[in-house]
């Protein structure tokens, strides 16, 4: 049975993750168990971006991705998402997990540029199958990127 760990406050002392919901499964739906975090420059409450981490291995998290981030557009460029990514991974690691993936649309160049920084290996891009939820709402590729923890 799942469990959610005390990962609240995640920091690298340029932003702060702080936690917004610890999301349950649904198992009806295909979701995983997920974490989500409003991250702030450090030491202040002024949001700059979201990012969750959606726990475990399945077909579904395959194409959706295990971890998922937005950054606000007065802050891009800065490289935030690289860096809320890097903190994130010690809640993959405090599950077991021991890898990470991550997927974007093959169009959303900033996104595969973080993953590439982030040294994940880029595995394909890949066709989303017509049951898949993201391919019923018009989806129809993902690039994969695997990040071995």
């Amino acid at each position: 049975m799942f469990e959610f760990k005390e990962l609240n406050f995640l920091t690298d002392g340029e932003i702060d993750l702080k936690i917004e919901a610890k999301i349950s499964s649904d198992e009806k739906k295909g979701y995983a168990p997920a974490y989500k975090y409003r991250i702030t420059l450090h030491d202040s409450d002024d949001g700059i971006g979201v990012i969750s981490i959606r726990i475990g291995c399945s077909e579904s998290l395959y194409y959706a991705g295990n971890i998922g981030y937005f950054i606000n557009e007065a802050y891009r460029g800065n490289n935030y998402a690289l860096k809320a990514c890097k903190i994130i991974k010690d809640v993959a690691i405090a599950h077991g997990m021991n890898k990470i993936i991550i997927t974007c649309n093959p169009d959303n160049i900033p996104s595969r540029k973080t993953c590439e920084k982030a040294g994940l290996e880029f595995k394909g891009i890949v066709n989303l199958p017509p049951h898949n939820e993201m391919y019923q709402r018009g989806e129809r590729q993902k690039c994969i990127y695997e990040w071995s923890l």
